[in-house]
C-alpha cells in the first residue's frame, strides 16, 4: 500500500479511536461484502436471519463485484466511518491493515468456540497474525471445476466426462457442431486468471503449482509447464462467443443454465446461482475437476473487523464472528453459497454432490492456495493483467510469454 494510503488509514485509526461511543447495548453490524448474485445473497442471507434470530441489528451494505466493494471499504476507512465487518478473501491482502492497526482481533471469541480444534492449520494461519485471529472464516471455494449442462451434453452427444484435454477439446469441437457456445467464458480479468491457474494445476500438479507461485522457480520444468499451460488456455479461444468481453461470472453461469451454452470453468460458487434456479447437480449439471487434475485450487473468504468505539458495533462484531463459525450456519451457507465449510465438525452428509468431492480433496491436503492467498494485492493484479494480454493477443507466443510470466513478481 503507498505511503500516503497508510498515512490516511492510520489517521482514520485515530479517529476511529476517539469517536463517542453509543450508550445503546444492541449488537449491530453494518456489513459490506461483494455477495450480490442470487446464490451469494442467499447465502449471506443465512448469516443474516441467525443473527438477527440472537438478537442483532444487520445493515447490508453489499456492492457487486470485488474491487467495487474493496475501494468502498478503503474510502470508509479513510473517512473514519468504517462498517462493524468486511467480507474478504483471506491472504496478504489483510496484512497491512493489521499493520496499520486498523482491524480488531477476535481472540477472545475464537479461543471460546476452540477455533484452533477445528479448522485446518493452514487456514487458521491464514487468519491469524502475530498469533492472534483476526478474521472469521465463512467457507472455502474450490476454483477447479468444470461445470457442464448434461442436457447440453446429451444433445451435442457427448456422453461421458473428458478424462483429459484431447477428450475435452473434442467435446467442446461437438458442442460448436451443434450450435450452441461450447464454453460460457466470463471475460474478466480475475476470472480468466482462474482458468489459468486451474490449467496450470493440472500441467504442474500441487508441488510444481506453489513452486511457481511461492519459491518464484524458474527452472526447466516450471517454464515448461508455463508453456504448456499457455497453449492450452490460448486454444479455447476459439471457443467462447464474441459477447464474452467484460461478461460477469454469474452472467455466465446463466448461459448453462438457460442451454445456450456447454461449459464454465468457474470456481464452486457457480452451484449457488444453480440451486437458485432450481437446478440439481448430478442431475441438470455436472461437475468434473478440469482433466488431468490430481487435486484442486482454493481460495477461502473470511469476514475482517475494523477497530470502532462504537460499543454496538463492538458487541455486533462478536455475536457476527461466532455466528459465521457456528456449525449449522456453515453448512447451511455452503449449501446455498456452493462453498465447503470451514470447520471439519460439521455434517458433510448434507452437501452436495461436487461439495463432497471437494471436501476430499481438502481433507487430503490436495489443494493450491489461490494467488490472492499466497501473493501481494499488486502481484496478484499483474499476474491478472499478465493473463488478460495473453488471451486478448492471439499472436502471442507461449514460449516467450512463460518467460516474461515471471515479471509479475517484480
Amino acid at each position: 500500500m503507498k505511503t500516503g494510503m497508510k498515512a490516511l488509514l492510520a489517521g482514520a485509526a485515530m479517529i476511529a479511536g476517539v469517536a463517542p461511543a453509543l450508550a445503546e447495548d444492541k449488537p449491530k453490524a453494518e456489513v459490506i461484502t461483494s455477495w450480490t448474485s442470487g446464490g451469494e445473497a442467499a447465502a449471506l442471507g443465512v448469516i443474516k436471519a441467525e443473527f438477527e434470530k440472537h438478537g442483532g441489528v444487520w445493515k447490508d451494505s453489499s456492492i457487486a463485484g470485488f474491487g467495487a466493494a474493496d475501494a468502498a471499504f478503503q474510502n470508509r476507512l479513510v473517512a473514519g466511518d468504517p462498517p462493524a465487518a468486511k467480507q474478504g478473501v483471506m491472504g496478504v491482502a489483510n496484512t497491512d491493515f493489521v499493520k496499520q492497526g486498523l482491524l480488531s482481533p477476535v481472540e477472545q471469541t475464537a479461543e471460546a468456540g476452540k477455533w484452533a480444534d477445528v479448522l485446518p492449520k493452514s487456514i487458521l494461519d491464514l487468519i491469524s497474525y502475530d498469533g492472534k485471529v483476526y478474521l472469521a472464516p465463512t467457507g472455502a471455494h474450490g476454483e477447479s471445476w468444470v461445470f457442464y449442462s448434461k442436457d447440453v451434453f446429451a444433445k451435442a452427444g457427448v456422453t461421458e466426462e473428458p478424462k483429459n484435454w484431447d477428450e475435452l477439446f473434442a467435446a467442446l469441437d461437438k458442442l460448436k457442431a451443434a450450435g450452441v457456445t461450447p464454453v460460457a467464458w466470463g471475460g474478466q480479468s480475475w476470472q480468466e486468471a482462474k482458468v489459468f491457474n486451474m490449467i496450470l494445476l493440472s500441467q504442474v500438479g500441487v508441488d510444481g503449482f506453489l513452486k511457481i507461485y511461492v519459491d518464484k522457480d524458474q527452472s526447466d520444468a516450471s517454464v515448461a509447464g508455463l508453456t504448456k499451460t499457455l497453449e492450452i488456455y490460448g486454444k479455447l479461444r476459439g471457443y467462447v462467443d464474441e459477447g464474452a468481453a467484460g461478461r460477469n461470472w454469474n452472467d455466465a453461469t446463466a448461459m448453462l443454465i438457460s442451454g445456450k451454452a456447454g461449459v464454465q470453468f468457474m470456481g464452486d460458487w457457480a452451484k449457488g446461482e444453480f440451486l437458485a434456479a432450481g437446478k440439481e447437480p448430478g442431475k441438470d449439471y455436472g461437475c468434473m475437476l478440469v482433466p488431468g487434475s490430481d487435486g484442486m485450487v482454493y481460495v477461502a473468504d473470511a469476514f475482517s473487523f475494523p477497530k470502532t468505539a462504537d460499543k454496538d458495533s463492538e458487541a455486533g462484531q462478536k455475536l457476527l464472528a461466532e455466528v459465521a463459525m457456528d456449525p449449522a450456519v456453515q453448512v447451511a451457507f455452503s449449501l446455498k453459497k456452493g462453498s465447503i465449510p470451514m470447520r471439519s465438525d460439521v455434517d458433510k452428509s448434507k452437501l452436495d454432490i461436487c461439495a463432497q468431492k471437494g471436501i476430499e480433496l481438502m481433507t487430503a491436503g490436495k489443494i493450491a492456495p489461490d494467488q490472492a492467498l499466497v501473493l501481494t494485492p499488486q502481484q496478484a493484479g499483474a499476474l491478472n493483467d499478465f493473463v488478460n494480454e495473453y488471451w486478448s493477443d492471439a499472436s502471442a507466443d507461449p514460449a516467450e510469454s512463460a518467460k516474461a510470466f515471471y515479471e509479475i513478481f517484480d
